[in-house]
Order: structure tokens, then sequence, then C-alpha cells
């Protein structure tokens, strides 16, 4: 083994380990309304969200790639032990959520953690952070849970009146075109996932190389961050198949209980979201608010906003989605400081 892939072993096998707990938070929002509305197996979730992810990374992950490696924070001061650092904040963040079974942001954690780096070099592009990447964070889960309500109520709740939307009697042979439109939903969320996710380990994993390499940034970041990519992504397959059985549950089963229609309106405006994100200014956002915030409007256009918000569930999302991203960027904090002070960075 030679010295310098020993070098970037932990790093990478950090970054391994992350990719594995995205892909048990990240399986709820590309399969949980399939799961809900029981058209798919469980076995099967795994195998097709881990493709799909990949697929999405490579084609367009770019964008937020380029973010998370070069736009937050200069790439030259990703040295490994920062990295390192980023990575493992990161993961221990979400190995908690995934414990307790909540879908959490990658996405939130990973830019606290970079921006607690950055802070500590005071070396923050906050113009990049305070007014494009926080107020999509915001902005976005707004827009999926009134574009899901709106849906709900005037075009879902019309049409379940009629009897389009459900395959009863009367449009039994329908059922297999549901069947078949949702699990194509479910695979568009988890090529938006790959799209957006991924880079949350693969940015700072390909500014590191290229620095440990003394590569331009500029002229090989594409490659770097596909090289990076190969590795990182096939751990979401990994963690969907550890982690994502609790999660699909709290998420598909315990909400709301989904019908097909509603479950193809859940898939296809948060992945739509998401997607816009990625390729439009490259910003690393949550699926699984996004997600949840469409289960939420599906569900105040059924039963009311009181029997929504009362559920238990809901609650502790909302904590875990605080408390994960303030925790990466604590320990973060902690950890540079640490290893300033003992001379390994």
């Amino acid at each position: 083994m030679s010295p310098l892939f020993s070098h970037l072993l932990i790093p990478f096998i950090i970054a391994m380990f992350l990719a594995i707990n995205m892909g048990g938070s990240g399986t709820a929002p590309a399969f949980s309304a399939a799961y809900g509305a029981n058209v798919i197996r469980k076995s099967l979730i795994p195998g097709l969200f881990g493709i799909m992810v990949f697929l999405g990374a490579i084609l367009a992950g770019k964008g937020t790639g380029t973010t998370m490696g070069k736009d937050l924070f200069p790439p030259e001061m990703m040295s490994l032990s920062v990295v390192s650092i980023i990575l493992f904040s990161v993961a221990m963040s979400l190995l908690i959520a995934n414990l307790a079974g909540i879908p959490q942001s990658t996405s939130q954690s990973t830019v606290l953690s970079v921006s607690a780096v950055a802070l500590y070099y005071n070396n923050l592009n906050t113009d990049k952070l305070l007014f494009e990447i926080v107020p999509t964070w915001f902005i976005l889960p707004i827009l999926s849970f009134f574009i899901s309500l709106f849906i709900g109520r005037y075009i879902y709740r019309p049409m379940r009146k009629k009897g389009y939307t459900m395959p009863r009697a009367q449009n039994e042979n329908l059922k297999p075109v549901w069947n078949a439109l949702l699990v194509f939903m479910s695979l568009y969320v988890a090529f938006s996932i790959g799209a957006n996710n991924v880079a949350n380990a693969a940015g700072p994993i390909a500014a590191m190389t290229a620095n440990e390499l003394n590569i331009s940034m500029d002229a090989n970041f594409t490659f770097i961050m596909i090289l990076s990519t190969l590795i990182v992504a096939p751990s979401f397959g990994i963690g969907s198949s550890i982690f994502g059985d609790k999660i699909v549950k709290n998420t598909g089963k315990e909400i709301v209980l989904f019908g097909k229609f509603e479950a193809v309106i859940i898939a296809f405006v948060s992945a739509s979201l998401l997607l816009t994100a990625s390729l439009t200014k490259g910003i690393p956002t949550s699926l699984v608010q996004l997600n949840v915030a469409a289960i939420l409007g599906i569900g105040v256009a059924k039963l009311g906003p009181k029997n929504i918000f009362k559920k238990t569930q809901v609650r502790r999302f909302f904590v875990m989605w605080v408390i994960a991203p303030i925790f990466a960027f604590l320990l973060t904090l902690l950890l540079i400081l640490i290893a300033d002070k003992y001379g390994f960075l």
C-alpha cells in the first residue's frame, strides 16, 4: 500500500461511514410513500435506492459538489484533518438521528459543519451561506407544504369524490398504472437525492484529494468528483439496508395512511424541488424536510391541521431537525480546537 493511499484511507473510510448514515436517512423520502401505499417490498428498496442515488450523483451532482467542496470554504484549506473532522461530525449527528428512527437533513448538518471550520479560520463565504443556502432551507419546505396542500384540496379531493383516484370496482384496471407510477416516482426521488446529497461527502473529499495530489481544482474538479462519487455513492445502498426499515416505517406508516395518488404527489413535489435546487444554484438542502412537508400538506388536506400536527412523530421530527445540525456544528468546533491545540492541523 502506497504512503499516499494510506494517508487518504482514513477520510475515505469516514466518508463511506457518513454515506451509510445518509443512505439510512435518505431511504425514507425516497420510498416511504411507496411503502406506505403497499406497492413495494422492503427487500427491494436498498438495491433500487443505491442504483438511482449513484446515477443522480454522476449525472446531476456537480453543482452541489462544487458548493460543498469549493464555495463555502477555500478548497486549498480542505486538508486531510479538516475533512476528516467535518465528515466525522456529520456522521455522528446522523447516526443519532438514525438510531432514533428519524430522517435527518444531511445537507444542513454538513453545511453547518463546514461553516464551523470556516468560522474558526475566519474564512466563511457568508454571502453564499446567508443569502443563498439558508433562505432555501426555509423557502423550499414551505413551498412543498403549500403545493401539496393545494393539490390535495383542489385536485385530489374532487377526484377522490368522483372515484378517480382509488383503484376500486369501476377502475380496478388502473391499479397497475398507479403502482408503476408510484415506483417510478420513488426512483425519481432517489435520483434527486443522488444529485444533492452525495456531494455532502464527495465534495469535501474531492477538494482534499486535489490538495493531496497537487491537482488544480478548477481544471480537474469534475473528474475528482466522479472518482469520489464512485466510492461514496454505493454506501448509500448499504445504509438503506441497515437503517432504512425503521425510518421508512416512521414516515410511511405512522404520519398518515397514504393512497397511491397521494403518494405520487408527495414524491413528485419533494423530488422536483430538490432537483431544482441542485441544478440551478447547487444548493445542498434537505429532501427529508421537503418530503415531510409534502406529507403534512396532504395530511392537512385530508384530516385537517389539528389531527396532523398533534401527532407525536411530527413533533419528534422537528426536535431532531434542530438538534442534529447544531450537534454537528459544535462537535466540529470542538474537534478543530483540539486538533489545532495538539498540532494536527
